[in-house]
Formats: structure tokens, C-alpha cells, sequence
């Protein structure tokens, strides 16, 4: 009794979403292209960090060689961006990793990344709409604060700001106001601000070629303090100390400040994953998502690395300010006149990354409200703009009563848990979903397959297929060495339980080096982890392979999404006991809600309650149906009872 109970709960918090193939039908407006998508991208990514984060990060971690830390940032970057890519091909809906985790790893993880990039997404939309208005300000003498200070202070320190910032909410209002009007006009605003962010660091980067210099990549800590203490010139305002200087040369803080430096860079190229929120809304989504996510990295690579070899060039990173290095880097060369340019390059970045932050934000919370587990009332349609209206509405006032009343510092970090649990968990669905059986996989296959005639008859011919058979069995050398060419239940079924425990080991090895770092019992403990997770990822390996036609696929599987997921989980690891803390509570709150109202108005919930013995969800595929079955995606070798959602 008790474990069929279990059973029956464990179905419901593991049923999968199967999405219809057609991707034609969509209530919202397909009116976006892959420019449209590649300036989206580069517009949320490129914000003001690159501005700012190459003069902190030089000064204090890598020196001129932060151009190496840009690279490995981006590097890593990349294993994410693939892995959203290839679910772009695969399933170009509405609802980014949330949705991705549907198909795949079940409804309660679905929710929870759903809830997270909500959470990420309204802090980012507040807090830099926080820092546009602060911008503003210093540009035009700080008056709006001093107003604010005099008028509105408010006493409440460590849980509401120093004073309300009303601009920031104007800010939102005007945006949240673009988002309803249009998806189009809102693609035309970004690309605007987009293209004069690029052309002004083009600017800086050619600026920093022509007035540069090499030797300051290759200066002597000797020679430096020795000037230095003789001079009355002083950037900084205080005399560098040696320690600050490091060992001098291209690499001042050797490989270790690299690396450091790194782990900083990386989070200057989240924001990429908004256009995997476009899925309904773009012409050729199988094409013009992978292709914008992949251009977009490489584009904001090659402006982070040209942006931080100018400023390094023009400058001693010794005397890089942290606040503003481009304008005080501009001064020291002697044109104080580019400044003003940094300052529109600054407000341009800034504008697209609230655009960026705000566009996918009522998409998410629109695909869970379609699907049942948020409230149904946020899933509806604007007739006329064909956006997701109450929702958009909705998330706008939100971040921008937050954006009114919080300091937001201290919530800054619960964006990077949202975010990095998103990577993780879709890396870790495209190492379950390429090791399934084909049948099940070409639910997803798009455009690359309804141009074949002969699709629907391989299709229903590959079912005979498709059960066990009876060689299949569980040994250790049908794991290892695996009979078939083709993927089996089998085969399936050991992916995603070798999958589960490599997320697990990857789990307890992050926790363990960054807690016990370099001791004895630390380093015997992540030794062991590595041997099993290699062996694991061997096992994986060695299965079988999906041969479905995509239009992009992760290359180097299963290395490189098992790559992805420990880079991913270790920089979680690294962020302080208080915003795990604040983590915990908003997923109290995400719980309530779903446990309260998501699992019972679940739109899979009730189909399965309309049918429960016959429903079998139907893809239309060239016009032939196609029958799926939750078991394939499930493998956990108990008869599921087939599920299908409406079209998101």
C-alpha cells in the first residue's frame, strides 16, 4: 500500500512533458530572425560588465594576462552555450531550460529551474536597472540621489536601500511597457542599442591599439616601485606595494591568478540562454537558435578579449581603476574627450541588458502558467501583440517594486544559483536524451526530418524494435560492451542511472575541494570521486549513441557536458552559507506553490486524469501520427502510462 502510494507520487514528480512536433502552431508572434536572435544575445551578455569587470580583474587577479581568463571563460561558456543549443534544435519551444528539464528529467525539476531563473531573472532586471539610474546620475551630478536622500531616505539598514530609486522604476515601466507593445519592436529597440555598444567598443579597442603599448605587458616590479617612489604622479592616488604588483611580466599573479580570474569572467557571459526563451517565436528556430547562441559567445568573446587587451596596453594594470578603468585609462593617454563615448557605450550595455534580463522573464513564467504549474491566469495572449501580456505586466512590476525599495547587493549572488542550476541541469538532459532510443527522440526532431517522405514508415517500422528484447540482459558486459549499435531501453535505462550518480559524485567532489581545498583528507576524497566519475563517464561512453538527425548537436559527448556540469556545480559551490541560505527560502516558496497548486492543475495531471488507461499522446509528423511513450523517457522500468501536453 505505502509503496504504491510512493509509487504513485514519484510518477506524478517525474512525468515528462512530450512537446507536439508541429512547429508551426504557436500563439505566439513568429516574427523574429537569427540577427534578431544573435543581437538579443550579444545585447544580454555584453553588458556593463565589459566596462568595468577587465579593470577589477586585471588589477587584482590575472594582470595583462586576463586576456587568458576571458579565453578560459569563454571556453567554458561554450560547453553551456552547446548544450543550449542542441536543445534549440531539438525543441524549439517557449520556456528555455525549464522546459528543456521537462522532456527530459521530469515535472518537479522542471519547477524548480522554472522558479530560479524567475528569481534570477527579476534581480537582474532590478539591479541593473538599479545601476542604469545610478549612471545617469553621475553623469548629470548626482542630483537624483541627493533629492531621494533628502525626501525619501529610508531607515530600514540591511533590508530596504538607503532611498527609493524611482528612476529604476520609470525605467522598468518604460521597457515592461516595449515588451507588451511588441516582440518585434522590442528586437528593433535592442538591436539599436546594440550595434552603438558595439561600435563603441570597436572604438576602445582600436584606441587602445593605436595609444598603447607593449611594455606595459612586460613591466619589472623593481623598476616600477623605483619610479614610483621619486614621482609625484600618482593615477591611483596611493603607491603600489609589491604585493599588488605581483611578479611582474604578462602573467603577475601566475597561472593561479588565471584561473581566478576566470571563475570571475565567467559570469560575464551569462545571458546568452534568453534566446532559448524564442523558441515560438522565431521563423527557423531549429537553425537561428543554435546559430545565435553560438555567434553571440563568440562575439562577446572577441569584445571582452580586445576590450581588456586595450585597457592593459594603455595602462599598468597596477594603476586600473575598479569602478571606472576605461575613462580614467582614456585620461591617463590623454584623450579625456573619449570618455563621453565610454559613457553612451556604458548606457547602451546597460539598456540591453535590461532588455535582456526582462525579455525571457515573462516567457518562463508564461510557459508554467501554460503548463499548469504557475497560476493559469499568467498564461494569457495578447490578441492584437500576440505576447504574453499578463505575465510581462506582471514580472514588470515585481522587479520594479524591488528595484524601488531593495539595495539588491546581497541578492546579487541567488542570480548565479538560478543560473549555473539551469546549465547543469540541461547538460546533464542532453547526456540522457542522446543515449535514448530513436523512436522517443524524434519527438524532437523538427525541420531535419519532415523534409524525408520515408520518415513515417521508418517510423512505425523502427517500433518493432522498440521493447527490450530478450538479449537485453542488465550485465556488465552488455554495459560495457553494449550488443547493438542502436540505442536500446536497456542501454537508455543505464544512462540515466549512471547520470543520476555522476551528478551526485559531482555534487560531493565540488563540495569537498572547495571546503577541504588542498589537505590530505580532501585530496584522498576527490581522488576516489574522480576515478568512479571517470569510470562512469566510460560506462557512458561506451553505450550507444542516437543516431537522430538534429539540426546541431554537442560534439565530443559525453565529455564535454560532463565537463560542463563540473564547472557548472563548482562555481555554485563557491557562493557563501547566506545566499544558500536566501536559496532555501525562495524554494520553500517555490514548494508551497507547487505542491499547493502545480501538481494537481498540472496540464499533464490532467490528461492523465481525463484517460488514465487509454491516453496515448499523438505528435503530428508529416501528417502521420506518431504515438510516444512516457516509458522511453521514464526508463525506469515500471509501465507509465503515456502523457501529452497542448501546444506552449
Amino acid at each position: 500500500m505505502i509503496l504504491a502510494m510512493l509509487k504513485g507520487i514519484g510518477k506524478q514528480l517525474l512525468r515528462v512533458k512530450v512537446v507536439d512536433c508541429n512547429t508551426e502552431d504557436s500563439r505566439l508572434s513568429r516574427c523574429l530572425n537569427t540577427f534578431d536572435l544573435v543581437a538579443l544575445g550579444v545585447g544580454s551578455t555584453l553588458g556593463a560588465g565589459v566596462y568595468v569587470l577587465a579593470g577589477a580583474v586585471a588589477r587584482d587577479n590575472s594582470g595583462p594576462a586576463i586576456v587568458l581568463s576571458f579565453l578560459i571563460a569563454a571556453l567554458a561558456s561554450v560547453l553551456a552555450g552547446l548544450c543550449y543549443a542542441e536543445f534549440g534544435a531539438r525543441v524549439p519551444k517557449t520556456g528555455s531550460a525549464y522546459l528543456y528539464s521537462y522532456v527530459t528529467v521530469g515535472e518537479l525539476w522542471a519547477f524548480i529551474t522554472g522558479w530560479n531563473l524567475i528569481l534570477a531573472y527579476i534581480i537582474g532586471t532590478s539591479s541593473v536597472a538599479r545601476a542604469w539610474s545610478a549612471t545617469f546620475d553621475e553623469l548629470i551630478g548626482r542630483h537624483i540621489e541627493g533629492f531621494c536622500r533628502q525626501y525619501m531616505t529610508m531607515n530600514a539598514p540591511g533590508v530596504l536601500a538607503q532611498y527609493p530609486d524611482i528612476f529604476a522604476v520609470f525605467i522598468i515601466i518604460i521597457l515592461t511597457g516595449l515588451l507588451a507593445f511588441g516582440v518585434k519592436e522590442s528586437a528593433m529597440v535592442n538591436k539599436v542599442f546594440t550595434c552603438v555598444n558595439i561600435v563603441v567598443l570597436v572604438f576602445v579597442i582600436i584606441s587602445g591599439l593605436v595609444k598603447g603599448t607593449m611594455k606595459n605587458w612586460h613591466l619589472n616590479p623593481e623598476e616600477i616601485l623605483n619610479v614610483t617612489r621619486n614621482s609625484s604622479l600618482n593615477i591611483s592616488d596611493s603607491a603600489p606595494f609589491a604585493e599588488s604588483l605581483g611578479e611582474g611580466g604578462f602573467m603577475p599573479f601566475g597561472f593561479s591568478g588565471v584561473l581566478s580570474g576566470a571563475a570571475t569572467c565567467f559570469y560575464a557571459f551569462v545571458g546568452f540562454d534568453c534566446i532559448a526563451t524564442t523558441g515560438e517565436e522565431v521563423k527557423n528556430p531549429q537553425r537561428a537558435i543554435p546559430v545565435g547562441i553560438v555567434s553571440s559567445l563568440l562575439i562577446c568573446f572577441v569584445a571582452y578579449f580586445g576590450v581588456s587587451a586595450a585597457l592593459t596596453m594603455m595602462m599598468p594594470y597596477y594603476m586600473l581603476d575598479k569602478n571606472s578603468p576605461l575613462p580614467v585609462a582614456f585620461k591617463y593617454v590623454g584623450w579625456e574627450g573619449a570618455t563621453y563615448a565610454v559613457a553612451i557605450g556604458s548606457l547602451c550595455a546597460l539598456s540591453t541588458s535590461l532588455l535582456g534580463s526582462m525579455f525571457p522573464m515573462p516567457r518562463v513564467i508564461w510557459a508554467m502558467a501554460e503548463d499548469g504549474l504557475l497560476f493559469k491566469c499568467l498564461a494569457q495572449i495578447s490578441p492584437r501583440t500576440k505576447t504574453p501580456l499578463i505575465a510581462t505586466v506582471t514580472s514588470g512590476v515585481v522587479a520594479a517594486v524591488m528595484a524601488f525599495l531593495f539595495d539588491l547587493k546581497d541578492l546579487v549572488d541567488l542570480m548565479s544559483i538560478g543560473t549555473l542550476l539551469a546549465y547543469t541541469l540541461v547538460a546533464a538532459c542532453v547526456l540522457v536524451l542522446r543515449y535514448q532510443p530513436e523512436q522517443p527522440s524524434m519527438a524532437y526532431e523538427m525541420a531535419n526530418t519532415i523534409d524525408e517522405p520515408e520518415t513515417a514508415e521508418s517510423l512505425n517500422e523502427g517500433s518493432i524494435g522498440f521493447l527490450p528484447e530478450p538479449e537485453d540482459d542488465f550485465t556488465i558486459k552488455t554495459i560495457l560492451f553494449p550488443p547493438n549499435t542502436e540505442p536500446s531501453p536497456l542501454s537508455g535505462f543505464a544512462v540515466n542511472i549512471c547520470t543520476s550518480i555522476l551528478g551526485v559524485l559531482v555534487c560531493v567532489f565540488c563540495v569537498v575541494a572547495v571546503q577541504g581545498g588542498l589537505a590530505a583528507w580532501s585530496v584522498s576524497v576527490l581522488s576516489v570521486v574522480m576515478a568512479v566519475c571517470v569510470v562512469i563517464t566510460f560506462i557512458i561512453w561506451k553505450q550507444p549513441e542516437s543516431k537522430a538527425k538534429l539540426a546541431f548537436k554537442v560534439p565530443l559527448l559525453p565529455f564535454l557536458p560532463v565537463a560542463s556540469m563540473f564547472i557548472n556545480v563548482y562555481l555554485m559551490m563557491q557562493l557563501d552559507r547566506g545566499t544558500w541560505m536566501r536559496f532555501a527560502i525562495w524554494m520553500v516558496l517555490g514548494f508551497i506553490i507547487y505542491f499547493g497548486y502545480g501538481i494537481r492543475n498540472s496540464t499533464e495531471a490532467a490528461l492523465t486524469r481525463s484517460s488514465p488507461d487509454s491516453y496515448k499522446p499523438v505528435c503530428a509528423l508529416n501528417g502521420q501520427p506518431m504515438s510516444i511513450e512516457k516509458e522511453a523517457f521514464l526508463h525506469n522500468g515500471l509501465s507509465a502510462t503515456g502523457e501529452d501536453d497542448e501546444d506552449s
